[in-house]
């Protein structure tokens, strides 16, 4: 199946965690490209069996693009993994590199690259990797952003689309596993004061949309 295809697929199925079914202009910003590109593949990737499409209603994938997007998605966080723990890349690196990586893996590499790893359940972000099989835990931890004054939770997720947003959490000192407790949220823009671990920071309603949290506390 081809580079282009698996993309598609692969940013249908993440859309799809947000949204019933899939807009073409939801797809388009997704990918990049215009919605009239977006059209047409879709018809293709409709007359592959990979998805299920309506005018004016969206897009879904059938049972047959949804083993093939967790299959790309399983290569690429395998190999987010591989790149922090095995070649020191840091969290706001992998993301690319692994973009073109998931493209050119065999099944061969992909388990050896799993066993290598010590069959890791989630990548360097907290996003759950999907099993061999086709299985995947389903995340729905709440954000940062929905925490209420003096309440607090342990990250254990962080959208890894923008390199800068790592990085920035990185110089608040917000990693898989931090305990965050809200102490302050401003009326203004909703901007919060954290304690972080031992540390007190501040962080936009913006960023804080983009971590979520595990209100129980516990590490993973």
């Amino acid at each position: 199946m081809s580079t282009h295809i698996e993309d598609y697929i692969k940013n249908i199925y993440k859309l799809h965690e947000e949204m019933d079914k899939v807009s073409t202009s939801s797809l388009a910003g997704a990918l990049n490209i215009s919605a009239a590109s977006v059209t047409d593949m879709i018809r293709k990737l409709s007359d592959r069996g990979l998805i299920r499409y309506e005018p004016y209603q969206g897009v879904e994938l059938t049972d047959r693009g949804r083993t093939m997007a967790l299959q790309t998605l399983r290569r690429h966080r395998l190999w987010e993994m591989f790149l922090v723990d095995f070649l020191g890349y840091t969290w706001d690196e992998v993301h690319e590199e692994a973009e073109k990586l998931e493209h050119i893996t065999s099944e061969n590499l992909e388990d050896r690259i799993d066993m290598a790893l010590g069959y890791p359940t989630h990548d360097p972000h907290g996003h759950p990797i999907p099993t061999k099989n086709g299985e995947i835990v389903e995340d729905d931890h709440p954000s940062l952003a929905d925490l209420g004054f003096d309440e607090n939770g342990v990250v254990v997720r962080v959208h890894d689309t923008s390199p800068s947003l790592l990085q920035h959490m990185t110089t608040l000192g917000i990693r898989i596993g931090s305990r965050v407790t809200v102490l302050e949220i401003v009326e203004f823009d909703g901007s919060m004061r954290l304690r972080v671990d031992s540390d007190e920071v501040f962080v936009s309603r913006q960023v804080a949309r983009n971590i979520f949290v595990d209100s129980g506390g516990e590490n993973r």
